[in-house]
């Protein structure tokens, strides 16, 4: 490690390690430009560069105090993702949205769990537990492809919808699969039943939280004050949720989404897009140095098969779930692509999963999700930008830059 914060002020060695964290995404963004790949991919490889296991160049005690930028980016990101559940859109797709959710979450846990429990003869609820965290797929290095490339279109939204309502059914399926893992051991009801009653408060808060942003919009504020009092009730429902130890996905979610439908305001989205991008470069870089290298080396078989069978599962579900419901080619053949990266979800599951299994089976389950979450967000942008390219919503000029595709109808694919 490289001592240079001995001797300096606390409030120094802060300001200057977000420094470091900031300008070193931004000029491995220039590297991973010129190799074709999302922004994410690059913030995350600068992470775990300049990160303990490498070059450990930010004291561990402040990344250790930067565990807030996840709740904050999480909550940026599932205000932005709610703006596309707006009820017209809901009307034309919605049932096929659910169909094709559940195929895809459901066979990837399904597959994942029979793996662990008949291939490797792990416990049955350490399989339960593993294959129900499999189900989450983490929306921000997705959502932050799509807004670099200003992807727009049906397949947008569709992938949007899919993502969203993808936590919502693996908080239900871990929900199960923890309580039927608590009737075999010594784990009260209540530890299960809490979060899912406390998810569903603060579902019902965010909707309450849009209710009171929209009146307080509809007096001609100025642009400042619009984007003031947007970002403190958005940061207020993502504090309260981390007092509650719930994650702000689903509330912040519900919050954009009413807000969007009592409104139809997009300007608010636009200038949130605009304030985000550094605190997402944070969050990603952050997340790069919060991989213990060293934990790679216990990642192991049991690691390398979870990190391809989920693959799998994500893709096969979603290809049989767009089959079934009709949706186009394009759709069915490369939503599935989109669907690969994992994180702030799942690794929140994890930790209360390491609480209800046995010593070694929880630290397993805690080093599986966390190795295997950065190596899915590392590969996830890239798969996310091949889907895009592939079904048409951005293409590859002459000059060999990404462009976004001729405007496609608002409408749902299908």
């Amino acid at each position: 490690m490289l001592h240079w914060e001995l001797g300096l002020p606390r409030q120094a060695v802060i300001l200057l390690s977000v420094a470091i964290i900031l300008l070193s995404g931004f000029l491995m963004t220039r590297l991973t430009k010129r190799l074709h790949l999302p922004n994410v991919s690059g913030y995350i490889m600068a992470g775990i560069l300049i990160g303990p296991g490498v070059l450990d160049l930010v004291p561990r005690e402040t990344v250790a105090g930067m565990d807030f930028v996840s709740d904050v980016a999480l909550a940026f990101i599932a205000f932005g993702v709610g703006k596309f559940f707006k009820k017209e859109v809901l009307r034309e797709a919605g049932g096929k949205v659910v169909v094709i959710t559940l195929l895809e979450s459901l066979l990837a846990g399904f597959l994942v769990s029979l793996v662990m429990f008949f291939g490797f003869h792990l416990d049955l609820p350490f399989s339960l537990l593993l294959g129900a965290i499999a189900t989450a797929t983490a929306p921000a290095s997705t959502m932050m492809t799509i807004d670099q490339y200003h992807a727009r279109g049906p397949f947008v939204n569709l992938l949007l919808q899919v993502v969203a309502f993808d936590d919502v059914v693996c908080l239900l399926v871990f929900s199960v699969a923890s309580t039927v893992v608590s009737a075999q051991g010594s784990v009260r009801v209540e530890t299960v039943l809490l979060p899912l009653l406390y998810n569903g408060g603060m579902m019902l808060l965010g909707a309450v939280f849009a209710l009171i942003l929209s009146r307080l919009l509809a007096h001609g504020r100025s642009t400042d004050n619009r984007l003031i009092l947007a970002i403190a009730m958005l940061l207020g429902l993502s504090g309260i949720c981390t007092a509650l130890e719930v994650s702000p996905l689903l509330s912040c979610m519900v919050f954009g989404a009413v807000y969007i439908n009592l409104t139809h305001d997009k300007v608010i989205y636009r200038q949130i897009n605009a304030f985000k991008p550094p605190i997402l470069s944070l969050f990603f870089v952050v997340s790069g140095m919060n991989l213990d290298v060293g934990a790679l080396a216990a990642f192991g078989s049991i690691g390398v098969v979870y990190f391809l069978v989920r693959i799998v599962g994500k893709y096969a579900g979603a290809w049989l779930g767009c089959a079934a419901t009709g949706m186009d080619r394009k759709s069915r053949d490369y939503l599935g692509l989109a669907l690969v990266p994992q994180a702030g979800v799942a690794i929140g599951l994890a930790h209360l999963g390491r609480r209800i299994l046995p010593g070694e089976y929880g630290s397993l389950l805690m080093t599986i999700i966390l190795a295997s979450s950065v190596l899915y967000e590392l590969i996830g942008p890239a798969c996310a930008k091949l889907a895009l390219f592939r079904s048409g919503v951005i293409q590859r000029s002459e000059t060999g830059e990404e462009r976004l595709a001729a405007a496609e109808p608002e409408k749902s694919a299908g």
